[in-house]
């Protein structure tokens, strides 16, 4: 089968016999991939023109119900994915981390898309700066999508995650996509990406495939355009010397060679519930996905005195790993995806011995269950031990992408740290420890080098998402050699897709670029309290004026006696005279909180259907007894929930007293209806 790109809405198979890619268990050739002759000049054209206007054409939250409409699609298929998976050497259990892993990120970020991003094309960033003495003029960073195209180009070891965890951000963001999946396993990708143009969820140009070499593909980026990298270092290297990405700018962030660590703490003893968990999350590390995970342990760190133990232990489970055909159900772990890569992991492992005692594994192996050792790509769980890890140099600084680590002995925390920290810059590190204080020590130590950091210990382990599982709502990427840039992290990610603009002018031109209202901007006569409005006839900038309400001393008693709240600042006049911010007895904040509602609320049913919280409240100046407050509400924020039969209103409450002095100021957030009359659903 000769695999084909999906260019500018077509799909293309380029020319020439291709590269061969073959099953990593029996070696038969699956398909050729070959992207020569392919036009990708047209691709970006296509993304930029096509894609990229549909895309922004659409809300955050139209653009989240395509990934949930996405995901919930691949679901159906995923029996098919996980078949051919078995081709790239994945057990079953490593195709559920590829397949279910990379389905549930689109899950993760079209919820998070639809309760954290505004139902609009703006994201608004960061509250108002103001830069004036009257506030006529003043500052707010907007956040817009980029009008090019994302550049993802992926490895080969999560063919379809790999994919996933990049489209999902940037789609959500509204910008374009061209996926470069790594040839050696682009079968899986190409058939997954086949899945979603079939569905035609996705408007035309939003998402492209290129299988094969990326050709002149950087030769036509733009200042527009996104890379977003996953694989060498050396690689990584190249790609950001590209004249056009030095010379236009082009956002460009990587994830590269890791040599992650693991340490266990020295509080870990014989016995300990901490040295077991170690030991199983070593090995579960150096053999999913034959130890081919970017964030797999590469370096065990132990306390010295723990080192024979922690070794025999290791050892003993990993001689309990089946390696052999993936398919079959007793298989543990399968081969390398291809017999290059067992030919790379087995010369990195020569240059290792070199400085550490092979322990088990290495080149020499058993027969794999139900498969050819010589047509397989099959190398044994090969664990090393590095006697003195300060002197060492390879062990820091080669990295066997398969199932290697090497156990390292240290004598103290700053020697822990020390030799985590040689890995010069890595993706994740994790730490076993039932001593907090001692876990923190690490932490703080590691963060620097390091761009997460996991800790487990008897009370999390249950529910701990393990050493290497990337997860969306999380930062993933790290410094230096782990190429310095970061994916995921819930919105974050969507952000590096959007351009931070600094726009300054009058509060009204803030609010109107913005689509959120903003303190000084022109307020808006509803005509009925806004209460009464429904959803789609509220207005940005709506705005109601409550009248005064004295507040006295019963109603401070009262409330003490209903609350049980009894401060001295509120209950003792002596005392509070004493406090250097009263000066006598005040009224409770939330007492401000509730006679203000008493004050907006309009009580008679209606488009208001509940009040699900309050946001960024402050309390200003304090109220004394017979101070009158009065209060301001405007519609600030809309967000309708599509489908719901409701939205979302953020209204700006300002507190003020009988001066016009600020009191209090926060949002009420709110649930309206778009019916001015809603009714409850029939019953069954």
């Amino acid at each position: 089968m000769q695999l084909q790109s999906y260019v500018a809405g077509q799909w293309r198979a380029g020319g020439g016999p291709g590269v061969a890619l073959r099953d990593a268990t029996t070696g038969e050739v699956i398909a050729h991939a070959t992207a020569d002759g392919l036009d990708t000049g047209l691709m970006l054209r296509y993304a930029r023109e096509a894609g990229g206007p549909e895309l922004r054409r659409l809300t955050f939250h139209e653009r989240a119900a395509l990934l949930k409409s996405l995901a919930r699609m691949l679901s159906e298929h995923k029996d098919e994915f996980y078949a051919l998976s078995y081709a790239t050497g994945a057990t079953k259990a490593d195709s559920w981390i590829d397949i279910d892993g990379g389905i549930s990120t689109l899950f993760v970020y079209a919820s998070k898309g639809t309760r954290e991003l505004p139902n609009s094309r703006v994201y608004v960033e960061g509250g108002l700066e103001a830069l004036s003495k009257s506030g006529s003029f003043v500052g707010q960073h907007l956040c817009v999508p980029l009008e090019g195209a994302a550049v993802h180009i992926n490895a080969f070891n999560f063919p379809v995650w790999g994919m996933l965890e990049k489209l999902a951000p940037a789609l959500l963001a509204g910008v374009p996509a061209i996926v470069k999946p790594a040839t050696q396993t682009s079968y899986l990708t190409a058939q997954v990406f086949r899945r979603i143009v079939d569905s035609g969820i996705l408007p035309a140009g939003a998402v492209q495939l290129l299988c094969g070499a990326a050709g002149d593909l950087f030769d036509h980026l733009t200042c527009q355009d996104v890379v977003c990298f996953t694989g060498s270092a050396s690689t990584a290297l190249t790609l950001r010397q590209h004249p056009r990405v030095l010379g236009d700018a082009v956002r460009f962030t990587a994830e590269t060679d890791s040599l992650n660590s693991s340490i266990l703490g020295p509080d870990a003893g014989a016995g300990s519930p901490e040295l077991e968990l170690f030991v199983r999350e070593v090995v579960r590390e150096m053999t999913v996905k034959a130890g081919q995970k970017c964030t797999a342990i590469r370096r065990a760190l132990v306390p010295a005195a723990l080192a024979g133990e922690v070794a025999e232990a290791l050892r003993g489970a990993l001689a309990q790993i089946v390696v052999g055909d993936p398919r079959l159900e007793k298989v543990r772990m399968g081969p390398v995806a291809s017999l290059k890569q067992r030919h790379e992991v087995l010369e990195q492992l020569t240059r290792l011995e070199r400085e550490a005692q092979l322990l088990c594994g290495g080149a020499r192996q058993a027969q794999p269950l139900g498969a050819d050792a010589d047509r397989g790509a099959f190398i044994a769980p090969t664990l090393l031990f590095c006697r003195d890890g300060q002197a060492a140099r390879a062990v820091h600084s080669v990295e066997a992408f398969g199932p290697v680590c090497t156990l390292i002995p240290y004598t103290g925390i700053d020697e822990a740290i020390a030799l985590a920290r040689r890995g010069g810059g890595s993706l994740v590190s994790s730490i076993f420890s039932a001593d907090d204080e001692l876990a923190a020590r690490l932490v703080l130590g590691l963060a620097p080098y390091h761009g997460r950091v996991l800790v487990v210990n008897r009370h999390c382990a249950r529910e701990s998402t393990g050493h290497g599982s990337p997860l969306p709502h999380l930062v993933h990427g790290g410094p230096g050699r782990a190429g310095g840039g970061e994916e995921m992290g819930g919105i974050r990610g969507v952000l590096h897709y959007l351009q931070r603009t600094a726009v300054q002018g009058t509060p009204d031109l803030i609010t109107a670029a913005g689509g959120r209202w903003v303190r000084g901007a022109r307020e808006r006569d509803p005509g009925v309290h806004p209460f009464r409005k429904p959803f789609g006839a509220l207005a940005i900038g709506d705005t109601f004026h409550s009248g005064e309400r004295e507040v006295t001393l019963e109603d401070i008693e009262r409330f003490a006696a209903l609350s049980g709240d009894h401060f001295y600042a509120h209950m003792d006049e002596a005392a509070a005279a004493r406090n250097p911010l009263f000066g006598g007895r005040v009224a409770h904040g939330y007492f401000l909180v509730s006679a203000a509602a008493g004050l907006f609320v309009d009580p008679d049913f209606g488009p208001v259907l509940a009040n699900y919280g309050i946001d960024n409240l402050r309390f200003v100046k304090p109220v004394k007894p017979g101070d009158r407050i009065r209060v301001r509400l405007t519609c600030k924020e809309k967000s309708l929930r599509a489908g719901a039969g409701y939205g979302e209103v953020r209204w700006d409450t300002a507190i003020t007293n009988q001066a016009g002095e600020a009191v209090a100021g926060y949002d009420v957030l709110t649930m309206v209806s778009e019916s001015s009359t809603p009714e409850a659903p029939a019953a069954a």
